[in-house]
């Protein structure tokens, strides 16, 4: 096989490997997103109000928005790369 021939193969391999990473992070960060919701979504209908809750739905809100700016880049990525292989 010639050089140039090995290396679009190699560059074949490392698409489909990459689009199956940014597949899998984005179906990890989607059920992260949906846990945290979930969570959110139980605080918000508990009667209670005191620090331990407050705490928790803090830290709950910046996960979630971390996870939104991860799963955004990611898709901001995927869309580069099929653009840069089309």
């Amino acid at each position: 096989m010639s050089d140039k021939r090995q290396n679009q193969t190699d560059d074949d391999a490392n698409v489909s490997i990459d689009q199956k990473l940014i597949e899998e992070g984005t179906s990890q960060l989607n059920s992260e997103i949906q846990v945290l919701e979930a969570w959110l979504s139980e605080l918000d209908s508990s009667d209670e109000e005191n620090s331990e809750v407050l705490a928790a739905r803090k830290s709950y809100n910046d996960m979630l928005s971390s996870r939104k700016e991860m799963l955004s880049t990611l898709a901001k990525q995927a869309r580069l790369q099929s653009v840069g292989h089309d």
